[in-house]
């Protein structure tokens, strides 16, 4: 009998054996923007993943669909997506090279995007690529994952891991093992917005099929063949280059609206939305067969527009260019969703959190591991009666996404990345842009990379634990704008503010939004003593701080309140160790780049643990 129950026990050994053809500490189900930058994070850290990409690309919307200008983020080149325009650079011959088309500061080839993200990815040890593959399940196994897929030969092939990462387009692996999220427009009941709906619905953006077109000369023709049920009304209008965003209205310049996505080397991105090629068509809940039928009818419209580019508006010199993908029909890989499933998450990021961070309950700028400085905005032409909201009145400063909205709310071992993390459908205008998308996978390859090596659960790690890992990488947690990674205290003034101590201003500008740090400006008593409330309660009953200038002198003084003493000659001693060249007596005015060395230095809030709303865990306890 021992021997019939060692048999058993063998034989179930040997079959989980045969399953786990392979075994890592992460998969990343999706080569996409964030699963391309999750994966190199992952491997910097010394920890393995493996990616499991439907196509032959990496980077999903910025190459595969065809999305190759940036929008957003100029000015904070946060971490790999600084890292990625600086290989743009390099290959094209500088930053004027790239800023050939109007709506992006940074545009480039669909293909070349492509291959500057594969060089990224071969250059790191810790990184196994399976292209042309597709997740089949993914099951919950003793305390990991065991994720079933199917490669370009159809065999079936299993991978053992610790940490699953969703990079999928549309959230399709958090939907398979039944982690709640949202779809559609939002009820104010759920999120608060001032600019949310009564009632929610399922609607969301239009999706679009991106072509990339190349101008082939002034004597070419390369007319298409007239696409079924084209009719040139469908795009009267389209040459309407009004930005709403500046209220300029006073436009119509057929040339200009193609030079909106110009690329180098005279190709053109077609992703046009007002009466151009964007398409409604929710597939989200669809089959992937469903879904490749219905995605035809927007491979359509995009002919359609196309041949009225090239037929009524004269552009027949502008053929689509079949080698910029590895496809027989010349199109991407992929179409531009620009909008997902969105997790139910640990924290709900929403409007109220981007326009007043710092006068929200929940203190989520404290919890931030993504900057964005894009503006909302919805693509919402071709649905017909949409619930009214006035998107282009909705105006935000620059912003952080905090870790919260990357866990599920009852669901361990998962991270969610790309455009389905826990934002309402209105901040998903701002979040989905691919710069956001990029810090997303890379703040989601620190979380999961340090969850392996500290052998807990993601939703277990240190938020301040993985801002400070980003910002040894380069990473940006707060958008200051006039702060940027060269400056010497760029980690230090990054980490203050993410205690709300000093607080930067934010503010609405164009399609360019801006937060300022301004750190050589003088901070005053009654400011700082503001700031240190935060985590002092004990202030809240000292009110002798004034409007005046901050010195050392009543610096000194205000830290006696909290049982710190230091010396002006301490004061002096670690201003100079920061490198700040300033001489320190009892009456030198302090300035906020002094103020935040010296908080970081010698008060070390930053290191004070907080929970996913912001709030310091040991407040909790009491």
């Amino acid at each position: 009998m021992k021997r019939f129950f060692g048999l058993i026990i063998l034989f179930s050994a040997l079959v989980v054996s045969a399953k786990a053809q392979m075994k890592t500490d992460v998969v990343i189900v999706g080569g996409g923007a964030s699963g391309t930058t999750a994966a190199i994070q992952i491997s910097r850290l010394g920890v393995k993943c493996i990616v499991v990409e439907e196509t032959e690309w990496l980077g999903g919307m910025l190459t595969s669909a065809g999305v190759s200008a940036i929008d957003g983020n100029h000015r904070l080149p946060s971490g790999l997506w600084g890292e990625f325009r600086k290989h743009l650079y390099d290959y094209y011959g500088g930053p004027v090279a790239v800023e050939t088309g109007w709506v992006s500061n940074t545009l480039f080839e669909p293909s070349v995007g492509n291959a500057i993200l594969q060089k990224m990815v071969k250059a790191e040890s810790n990184i196994q690529v399976l292209f042309n593959t597709k997740w089949v399940d993914v099951n919950k196994v003793n305390n990991g994952w065991d994720i079933k897929i199917k490669g370009a030969d159809s065999k079936i092939k299993h991978i053992e891991s610790k940490v699953v990462i969703d990079a999928t387009e549309l959230g399709d692996i958090m939907a398979h093992l039944k982690a709640p999220y949202y779809l559609g427009m939002d009820s104010k009941s759920l999120t608060k917005e001032p600019f949310a709906l009564a009632e929610a619905n399922d609607i969301i953006q239009d999706l679009t099929y991106v072509v990339t077109l190349k101008d082939f000369g002034p004597k070419a023709n390369k007319t298409i063949k007239k696409p079924k049920n084209y009719n040139k009304e469908e795009f009267d209008g389209c040459c309407d280059v009004s930005d709403p965003a500046t209220f300029n209205k006073d436009n119509n310049d057929c040339f200009k609206m193609l030079t909106y996505g110009k690329l180098p080397n005279n190709k053109f991105m077609i992703n046009w939305p007002r009466k151009g090629n964007d398409i409604y068509l929710n597939i989200i809940e669809k089959s992937p067969e469903e879904r490749q039928k219905m995605l035809e009818d927007a491979k359509q419209m995009t002919l359609r527009f196309v041949y009225y580019i090239q037929n009524e508006l004269g552009f027949k010199n502008l053929g689509i260019d079949y080698n910029e993908y590895p496809t027989k029909d010349g199109f991407p890989m992929i179409p531009y969703h620009r909008e997902s499933r969105r997790l139910k998450a640990k924290s709900l990021f929403a409007l109220q959190h981007v326009m007043t961070p710092f006068d929200t309950e929940e203190a989520y700028y404290r919890t931030g591991v993504v900057v964005g400085d894009y503006t909302i905005d919805h693509h919402h032409y071709k649905y017909g009666n949409i619930p009214e909201i006035d998107f282009v009145k909705i105006r935000v400063p620059s912003y952080n996404v905090p870790l919260g909205s990357f866990i599920p709310e009852n669901l361990d071992g998962l991270i969610v990345a790309e455009k389905s993390i826990g934002v309402t459908n209105i901040v998903n205008g701002a979040t989905r842009l691919q710069p956001v998308v990029l810090g997303i996978g890379q703040a989601s390859g620190v979380l999961a990379a340090l969850a392996v090596k500290k052998n807990v659960q993601p939703s277990q790690v240190s938020i301040r634990d993985v801002q400070s890992t980003l910002l040894e990488n380069k990473a940006y947690i707060m958008p200051y704008i006039d702060v940027p990674t060269t400056d010497p205290q760029f980690v230090k003034i990054q980490r203050i503010g993410a205690t709300g101590i000093l607080k930067g201003t934010g503010i609405p500008y164009k399609w360019a939004n801006q937060t300022w740090f301004y750190p050589e400006k003088e901070i005053s008593e009654f400011e700082l003593m503001q700031g240190l409330r935060l985590y002092y309660p004990i202030l809240n009953d000292n009110w002798d701080a004034s409007g005046e200038s901050l010195t050392a002198k009543s610096l000194i003084e205000i830290l006696k309140y909290i049982d710190v003493t230091i010396s002006v000659e301490a004061i002096g001693e670690v201003i100079k160790t920061n490198g700040i060249s300033k001489p320190v007596e009892l009456s030198t005015k302090l300035n906020r780049r002094d103020v935040a060395v010296l908080l970081n230095d010698v008060l070390k809030v930053f290191e004070r643990e907080l929970d996913y709303k912001g709030k310091l865990k040991e407040e909790n306890k009491k």
